[in-house]
């Protein structure tokens, strides 16, 4: 697929304000989560939920961008989130290099699964534990994520290099 030079450096730079305020949301949910450990406030919990759902939410726009935008396909019907997942990390031949790892994958999957549980109970009926072990991971799998979108990165640039 042959985009534009702007098409390439618009995508890069809304990739990159993703992963900024993605930043931020990594920091909510660690503090969050210090906070109800400190003061053993479930209202805490309700917070660190939101801010997991979030954090894979803004992933999965980050690569529902690169489908649009790169692929020129998004996957659609009842599973399309997993098979986005999917796509992200494969190697698309003549297109695009796999944006994500499988390892950074299968870290995603835990927070999509989890997003989709948050969607569908109530908050009170999260188990802390789980909670607790998806924001003590979500720093190591987004630090992943930041890696895998900063080579992809690179890879925008040196097509927007070649279309000048």
């Amino acid at each position: 697929m042959k985009l534009e030079t702007g098409s390439y450096q618009a995508l890069a730079g809304r990739l990159q304000m993703r992963i900024q305020d993605l930043d931020l949301v990594v920091q909510r949910i660690a503090l969050l989560m210090t906070k109800a450990e400190e003061t053993a406030d479930d209202g805490y919990l309700d917070g660190v939920a939101l801010n997991l759902h979030s954090f894979y939410t803004g992933m999965e726009s980050c690569f529902e961008e690169i489908a649009r935008t790169i692929d020129g396909a998004l996957p659609s019907g009842s599973n399309w989130h997993q098979e986005l997942l999917q796509q992200m990390s494969a190697d698309l031949r003549d297109l695009r290099p796999a944006v994500i790892r499988r390892s950074t994958r299968d870290c995603l999957d835990e927070y999509r699964a989890f997003r989709h549980l948050v969607r569908n109970v109530y908050t009170f009926n999260l188990k802390p534990e789980r909670l607790k072990y998806l924001a003590s991971d979500a720093g190591t799998c987004f630090e992943d994520c930041k890696q895998d979108i900063e080579s992809f990165l690179g890879f925008l640039r040196a097509l927007s290099q070649q279309s000048d």
